[in-house]
């Protein structure tokens, strides 16, 4: 697998989504498996809906991720490239021009399906000669169209197997616009054959680009790289995901506080015959990286699952890790230690380190159910005000139990609840020390 260049082509027309990084991933990691190279390239020829900020954001998610390339393309920049391709392919005899407007080959379209027909286009245009052309020329711009060889396209795809697509079912496909405007499916391939490009995984929505493409290549004279079709994701119920993936962009995922790691521990083992499980580097999710392992069923992916993985990385990570984040809390750094080791198994995203220093540095809302009023007043009178040291909780609540009786649950449970408001949370003996004010004593 030596030598493998991949490439990832987001549109900048939008922020990257689940579904963009599960295709950047795949790409990366056979890549970088290899030894390879691993090339970010901005398919932004659209240039109406193609933004300076989402190609911003697009570098940005990959690089919080961690997802680094070795080199960055804008086809923008290469527009002369593909004319010169598109020269070649007329001067071959495999590019021609059409003139028939959407309506016209919608309704083509429904009359071939109305007679039971495939809607493939009919190649009208190869029918006008040069005067017929001129004449539509002054009424609308033409638009370009690649000339199939209808046999049968066939390759062994890295994922779904060997593959075979019959060229006389699919229409002669667009590549420039009446508009003048280049299309993904040529611009895709000239810079493919032109950067090196050996390995190519996409979405099996590409299927029948893919064999489109095999001939354009072909007509170029090219070599077809590998190429290998990842399932698509859909909802945890199996809905499609698409009206939802605007909710699931990888920036929205981050500023809820999903980790990198745990986003990438999932993406690279989902819909694998792998486990998924917590891998902490790009070198531990690589390893063990294997598109044979995947299949080609639609891959259910719920967002819920990022948040067990999320949690495991933050509580594992070492204080130095999070250290900034707890002084930027206003934590003192005496305290900021030890403030992490009780609160880390507590939280879910680093946000919730907020709420933890709340409650030590201001009290909680006491929660006293009326049955224990009576009780926690005089457990109350017990307690010396803060500051409280390491026998703190086990010296108080001992006094408790003997003046009152209590023990167990109803001894602990209604403590916690006047000192924190919360039936759970950390040990009582880690957290008292922490805690600068009780609310309940006024």
């Amino acid at each position: 697998m030596s030598g493998i260049i991949t490439r990832f082509a987001p549109s900048p027309t939008g922020y990257l989504h689940i579904g963009n990084l599960r295709t950047a991933l795949f790409n990366y990691l056979i890549a970088r498996k290899s030894g390879g190279q691993f090339i970010l390239r901005l398919d932004d020829t659209d240039q109406e809906r193609s933004k300076q900020e989402y190609i911003d954001g697009i570098q940005q998610d990959l690089e919080w991720l961690g997802l680094g390339w070795d080199r960055i393309e804008q086809q923008s920049k290469r527009l002369e490239r593909y004319q010169a391709a598109a020269d070649q392919m007329r001067a071959d005899g495999r590019f021609y021009e059409c003139f028939e407007t959407p309506t016209e080959l919608d309704l083509k379209r429904k009359k071939q399906l109305n007679m039971g027909r495939p809607p493939v286009y009919d190649r009208a245009a190869l029918g006008l000669d040069e005067a017929a052309k001129a004449k539509l020329r002054e009424e609308r711009a033409g638009y370009w169209r690649f000339l199939l060889d209808q046999a049968r396209i066939e390759w062994e795809d890295g994922i779904l197997g060997p593959l075979s697509i019959d060229a006389a079912s699919v229409s002669d496909p667009v590549l420039i616009r009446a508009d003048g405007q280049v299309l993904y499916t040529l611009a895709s391939v000239v810079d493919d054959m032109e950067m090196g490009v050996t390995h190519i995984v996409r979405g099996s929505d590409h299927v029948t680009n893919t064999a489109t493409q095999i001939q354009i290549i072909q007509a170029l004279g090219g070599t077809p790289p590998d190429f290998a079709h990842h399932s698509l994701l859909t909802g945890a119920q199996g809905e499609a995901l698409s009206k939802r993936l605007g909710t699931l962009s990888l920036r929205d995922l981050r500023a809820q506080g999903v980790t990198p790691a745990a986003l990438l521990s999932l993406m690279a083992r989902l819909g694998s015959n792998q486990p998924v499980e917590l891998r902490l580097t790009l070198d531990e999710i690589a390893d063990g990286f294997d598109l044979a392992q995947f299949g080609a069923a639609p891959t259910k992916f719920d967002p819920e699952d990022l948040w067990p993985l999320t949690r495991a990385d933050l509580q594992g990570r070492p204080y130095a890790a999070v250290a900034d984040q707890i002084a930027a809390l206003g934590v003192p750094e005496a305290l900021a230690p030890q403030f992490w080791d009780v609160a880390r198994e507590n939280i879910g995203t680093l946000e919730d380190l907020g709420a933890w220093w709340a409650l030590c540095r201001d009290g909680a809302e006491p929660v006293i159910a009326p049955e224990d009023a009576e009780f926690v007043a005089q457990a109350l009178d017990l307690l010396p005000p803060p500051p409280y040291g390491a026998e703190a909780w086990k010296d108080w609540t001992g006094a408790v139990k003997a003046a009152t009786g209590r023990k167990g649950k109803g001894l602990f449970m209604p403590l916690r609840l006047a000192l924190t408001g919360q039936a759970q949370g950390p040990d009582m003996g880690a957290l008292m020390p922490l805690l600068q004010r009780v609310r309940a004593k006024g």
